[in-house]
């Protein structure tokens, strides 16, 4: 099995080692694979996908514009 090291802030840590009961690097693991399963979705969808690099873009663009527009909507009042 190989090794990495991962750096975290102090903060993090402290409260880390309150639950020393938790295998963090199974978290680790567990938090990797995940992600890298999400990746090969993403990767699969976008090898099929006919968008340009461009067009993601200003999809990308147009959906955060909206979505800051609702939010601002929803909790101006909040």
């Amino acid at each position: 099995m190989s090794t990495i090291t991962l750096a975290v802030p102090e903060e993090l840590k402290k409260e880390m080692d309150e639950s020393k009961e938790i295998n963090w690097s199974e978290v680790a693991r567990a938090a990797i694979r995940e992600k890298l399963s999400q990746l090969r979705i993403l990767n699969s969808i976008a090898s099929r996908s006919k968008l340009t690099e461009k067009d993601a873009l200003e999809l990308g663009r147009k959906i955060n514009k909206s979505l800051h527009e609702r939010y601002l909507k929803e909790y101006s009042g909040a």
